[in-house]
């Protein structure tokens, strides 16, 4: 799990991003559980993201971030990688799956 958080006052940058952005995304979607920014109460601005990952190790997941263009573009003011345990995806138990 990767969440990131964006520098302050940086809207404009993240829009002048997103393109990119999204084209990585789609370019690496086999790696993608979900995805998606955080967003404001009235979902009007975006402060940051959180991606779910299919990867096995940090380094991984790193990488993985460290090439997304919203990072290369200095977006992001911090940047947390935590190794997490799927337990449900779309709504199921995945825990007591082959």
């Amino acid at each position: 799990m990767i969440e990131t958080f964006d520098k302050a006052e940086a809207g404009a940058l993240r829009l002048r991003l997103r393109p990119a952005h999204l084209e990585y995304l789609e370019a690496n979607r086999h790696l993608l559980l979900a995805c998606g920014a955080k967003l404001s109460d009235d979902g009007q601005a975006a402060s940051g993201g959180l991606y779910l990952l299919a990867v096995e190790s940090r380094a991984e997941a790193e990488a993985f971030i460290a090439a997304d263009p919203f990072h290369q573009g200095d977006l992001f003011e911090r940047v947390f990688v935590t190794r997490w345990r799927q337990a449900y995806l779309d709504r199921r138990n995945t825990l007591n799956e082959g």
